[in-house]
């Protein structure tokens, strides 16, 4: 998988890349997002509800597009879900 491929699917890019579909690649990205929000909504369910429907998605969206995580594992992403809300809160 390339650079293209992962820009598009963490929403920092909206140009499919060579050889992939439109479709595969939007389900693609949903699927991570669905993924990341199921793992982080278990793990912070008192931040999901605070912060409510709309800016746990704005949130989500920006740690995706911001992380450098590269595991497969949605379970790898808490510690570094906990540094993004850091530099968030700090920045």
């Amino acid at each position: 998988m390339t650079s293209a491929f992962y820009d598009y699917v963490r929403g920092l890019s909206d140009e499919v890349p060579a050889g992939y579909t439109e479709n595969g690649m939007r389900l693609y990205r949903h699927l991570v997002y669905l993924g990341a929000d199921q793992m982080l909504g278990g793990y912070f369910p008192d931040v999901k509800q605070t912060l409510g429907d709309e800016s746990w998605r704005s949130l989500l969206c920006a740690f995706i597009q911001s992380s450098a995580w590269q595991s497969h594992f949605y379970g790898d992403m808490t510690d570094e879900f906990i540094e993004f809300l850091k530099q968030q809160a700090a920045g």
